[in-house]
């Protein structure tokens, strides 16, 4: 066998930084477009979470570096991220009052713990976890923290002192302070806003949020507004942050929380990962998990917080032509020179412009369009988008995360369990068994009862089965010499399943009605049937790979029973 060339094993190494055809200079271009987007996004989300704003550009760094050599996806762009940092930004608050450790040595505490949780969920292949989250549960999600992004920056933009505490708490306080409402912050956070909102439907590959922060720090500037209230971030040191020692300390007080981050990053990741995959290759989800679980421990050691797969950032980098990593790590360059010798520039860039952008995001998350399509395709789904945001929005963000989480499982175990089994007709003038229509009756055939069930059986909907299965039997004008499961459907038994099959087996040979099993076309259930005692229930004799092959040669039996 030949060698493998040195190309090729770079690719299988590296694979995130092989560009796909002539890409080095579209990654040229894509790298100064995602810095020019970066910066003001990444300092905006450090604010979020409690830190200072260089903190965002050096989570941004350890993030790319990370992913960048041990990621999949040549697109995918990681670092700070509002949907997680609205989840732990209140909590590293809180800890911090206590007095144990900062929130700078508890975030990089929690940086170490998600990155940890991440790249074992990699090694073990957990890139099912991601389907944790049905799509109006994640959407409702979504829509929480908006609105506690939103109320988090309304201070900001109004131009008044933020409070703390809960949700309701700080709407509380904001309103008994409007009187102290600053116009002008007020005009230039919501400008930003606008003009970030309204250049990316207009011109989607400009860097909007840069070019509406400069020209608010050159407005503030030249008019000299500052003496009127309009509070800029003031002169930041250039140079690395001094190194910081996470708080092994509080480990156990932030398991709970970091679970909770490490969950919404991995599915957060495997939907960027999959949206932004090249056609014809599937994403590879395990690897970009290790990428973006590296990133979130190089953050940590660095002093910085948790990082996340960025959805904009991601599809900014996309649309600019990036084919590879290097457009990333270009910008992450570009980022670290800003850095070590831009204090002064970004010290002047007004906290109102900072909050506009954080607005955008928010608006740009409250996923409108598919709440209105949920709402039309599917009504009693569309509850779900409330709960979970009403969850999410009264409840303390990790606990909101925990139960939406919950909502979501419960949601698909009622699907499971809500479903009948239903009585199948031969299609006319073929071997096709199918559920009966209107339009086409179907055939019966005298005798023979034919039931399909299209979904699992397990635990949840085991008894249903049972007595839908009697049911049918019982509906039947003669009792019938056969039944026969058409299990096509079934992708799966669990032990409760398989014991009831196996007494339901029984029970209906009891009655001297023979049972047989059809189309188990699932690798998972056939191993199920052999181990769970069905088949030997059954006898080999009975088990077909066709419905109409079962009916053929029992149907008609006198000795069927």
């Amino acid at each position: 066998m030949a060698e493998p060339s040195r190309g090729a094993r770079l690719a299988r190494l590296f694979p995130a930084l092989v560009p796909t055809g002539s890409g080095l200079v579209r990654d040229l271009v894509a790298g100064l477009t995602l810095a020019a987007v970066t910066v003001p996004e990444q300092m905006a989300t450090a604010r979020l979470a409690g830190y200072a704003p260089q903190f965002g550009l050096l989570a941004f760094i350890a993030a790319t570096l990370g992913f960048a050599l041990f990621g999949a996806s040549r697109v995918l762009t990681g670092g700070a991220d509002s949907t997680i940092t609205s989840i732990f930004a209140g909590s590293l608050a809180a800890l911090a009052a206590t007095g144990a450790a900062g929130v700078q040595q508890s975030g990089a505490m929690l940086a170490l713990l998600v990155g940890a949780f991440v790249v074992a969920a990699s090694l073990l292949r957990l890139g099912w976890v991601a389907s944790l989250l049905s799509t109006p549960v994640l959407t409702g999600f979504l829509a929480g923290i908006s609105v506690h992004i939103i109320v988090s920056q309304l201070p900001a933009v109004l131009g008044v002192p933020a409070g703390g505490g809960a949700l309701f708490d700080q709407l509380a306080g904001l309103a008994g302070r409007l009187g102290a409402l600053n116009p002008l912050t007020l005009v230039l956070g919501l400008g930003v806003m606008l003009v970030v909102l309204v250049g990316e439907r207009w011109r989607p590959r400009w860097p909007w949020a840069l070019i509406a922060v400069a020209a608010a720090s050159l407005l503030v500037a030249s008019l000299g507004l500052e003496p009127l209230g309009v509070a800029t971030l003031g002169a930041l040191p250039s140079g690395l942050p001094a190194p910081v020692v996470p708080a092994f300390g509080e480990v156990l007080d932030l398991l709970p929380l970091a679970l909770i981050v490490a969950l919404v990053v991995l599915i957060q990741t495997a939907v960027v990962a999959n949206a932004f995959r090249e056609p014809g290759h599937p994403a590879q989800i395990d690897r970009d998990y290790l990428g973006i679980g590296m990133g979130c421990l190089l953050s940590g050691l660095a002093g910085a917080f948790p990082v996340n797969a960025s959805p904009p950032r991601t599809a900014v980098a996309a649309s600019a032509g990036a084919r590879s990593q290097l457009a990333a790590l270009l910008a992450a360059l570009l980022v670290l020179a800003l850095l070590l010798a831009g204090g002064p520039l970004l010290g002047g860039i007004p906290v109102a412009a900072l909050a506009g952008v954080l607005l955008f995001v928010a608006l740009r998350i409250l996923r409108v369009a598919t709440m209105t399509r949920v709402l039309r395709a599917a009504p009693v789904e569309a509850g779900l988008i409330l709960v979970t945001a009403l969850a999410i929005i009264v409840l303390p963000i990790q606990t909101g995360v925990a139960i939406a989480i919950g909502i979501s499982l419960l949601h698909s175990v009622y699907i499971s369990a809500s479903t009948r089994a239903v009585r199948l007709v031969r299609l006319p003038g073929s071997t096709v068994w199918w559920p009966p229509a209107a339009e086409v009756p179907g055939e019966r055939v005298p005798g023979v009862l034919v039931v399909g069930f299209p979904a699992p059986l397990l635990f949840a909907n085991a008894e249903i089965f049972r007595r839908g299965v009697m049911r049918l039997v019982a509906d039947e004008a003669a009792p019938p010499r056969l039944v026969v499961l058409e299990a096509s459907g079934i992708a799966d038994v669990d032990f409760t399943a398989g014991a009831m099959l196996v007494e339901l087996i029984g029970t209906l040979r009891q009655r001297g009605i023979a049972v047989a099993l059809a189309r188990l076309e699932s690798a998972r259930a056939a191993r199920s049937v052999h181990r769970l005692g069905i088949a030997q229930a059954l006898g080999e004799a009975a088990i077909f790979h066709s419905v109409e092959e079962a009916v053929r040669q029992l149907g008609s039996r006198s000795d069927a029973r």
